[in-house]
């Protein structure tokens, strides 16, 4: 009967369908399972992802602190990135402008901190790679911005961006708020010179930090300073609010030796006598200060009134040419165009250095014409044998008047 031929027909057909159906299984299996010695990871099920790195979700976890959206985050020790599980293979933290911080990967690959402050008032976006003991990666992103600091303080520097200076000028920074933190402001400041040479810095009190090498500087030494105060915290919630490089040069080495006994002033210049100049120095009762002077301001003229310095009405001179200040209290090497003969005689000043001049200043042959020509500001004034005692080394740039070992406490 056709109905029963048909069904077997249908029978022979399906099981040859069966047949080719189990071989093409057969020919698969053997395709995945590969050769007895293949390293491909049989029996673990996993594969082999891009870059040689072991398929599947990694076991790492990135932790990136603060959270992102974060907002007011403050500018030091709030920036945190660490992973369990695994270890941090990159971690790039940025400004808005694409500026990096540097930081660095420590404990084992556990932990990422950023080596300097972060700006205050900035935006910074995170991003953090770890990889699991079978070397799947895992990444986290974030991004926060830092506060925006209600006091600041700046600090005003000498010398100036791109002046020339004397073998004696240190690199003096005064801060418009008492510091508090020290540590975290002189961090802030980095100097870099060339060629190489050891700069520390030390503090007068809590406003002012000067920086100097041990011994004055060598002649033609370039000097950078980088000033990365923006976002340091000074003092309790007070934030510096500078970032600026300032850059200068050390010129000819000048250094000129007053004896207040022998009333004379040897001016060297790389080692070298150039000049004995006669001078006059204080007076008993009113005798110069010893030691090391820097020049830290020229005036080609200028009016000295004793009231300024707590001598009453002894003197006012409207007119005192080629003055050159030594300290903050008020010594300065100038021309005198009223002393008679008392250069190279006697001393009959009131502190200053005089040197002989004339009235207006306008005889460039004059001793303090020349002096005052060929000096410049960082040159060094050294004063011996006067019957005062050694200038306090922050009356002025003057901590050269400190032991190297002083100077780093």
């Amino acid at each position: 009967m056709r109905p029963v031929s048909g069904a077997s027909t249908q029978g022979r057909r399906g099981r040859r369908g069966l047949a080719v159906i189990a071989g093409a299984l057969v020919l698969s299996l053997a395709a995945c399972g590969g050769g007895g010695d293949s390293d491909s990871g049989s029996g673990n099920g996993k594969g082999k992802g891009k870059g040689g790195e072991q398929g599947g979700q990694s076991t790492a976890v990135v932790s990136i602190a603060p959270k992102s959206g974060a907002t007011g985050v403050d500018t030091s020790g709030a920036l945190k990135v660490g992973v369990a599980q695994g270890k941090l293979t990159e971690v790039t933290v940025t400004d808005e402008k694409g500026a990096k911080v540097e930081g660095a990967i420590t404990g084992g690959g556990t932990s990422w901190t950023p080596s300097t402050h972060l700006a205050a008032a900035t935006k910074y976006s995170v991003h953090a790679v770890a990889k699991d003991s079978e070397g799947r990666e895992a990444a986290e992103d974030a991004g926060f911005t830092t506060l925006t600091p209600k006091n600041t303080f700046v600090g005003s520097f000498t010398p100036e961006d791109g002046s020339t200076v004397g073998v004696g000028m240190p690199f003096s920074i005064r801060f418009t708020r008492g510091i508090t933190s020290p540590d975290a402001v002189e961090k802030a400041i980095r100097i870099k010179t060339e060629p190489a040479v050891d700069v520390e810095g030390h503090w007068f009190g809590n406003d002012r930090l000067d920086f100097r090498p041990e011994k004055y500087w060598k002649a033609g030494t370039k000097v950078t300073v980088d000033l990365d105060l923006d976002g340091v915290e000074g003092r309790d919630g007070v934030y510096g609010e500078q970032r600026k490089t300032v850059k200068f040069t050390i010129g000819r080495n000048q250094v000129s030796v007053v004896d207040a006994e022998k009333h004379t002033m040897k001016v060297t210049q790389d080692g070298k006598v150039v000049k004995t100049v006669p001078v006059t120095t204080g007076k008993p009762g009113y005798d110069t200060w010893n030691g090391q002077m820097v020049m830290s301001e020229k005036l080609t003229v200028t009016r000295m009134n004793g009231e300024t310095v707590g001598y009453g009405g002894e003197y006012d001179i409207k007119d005192v040419p080629h003055a050159i200040r030594l300290t903050t209290s008020g010594t300065f090497i100038h021309g005198n165009y009223w002393g008679g003969d008392v250069f190279g005689n006697s001393n009959a000043s009131h502190g200053c250095v005089g040197l002989r001049d004339v009235r207006g200043g306008y005889d460039s042959g004059v001793p303090a014409a020349w002096f005052f020509n060929h000096s410049m500001v960082g040159d060094v004034v050294v004063v011996k044998n006067s019957h005062d005692r050694t200038v306090a080394p922050d009356n002025g740039l003057n901590g050269w008047n400190m032991s190297w070992a002083d100077w780093k406490k």
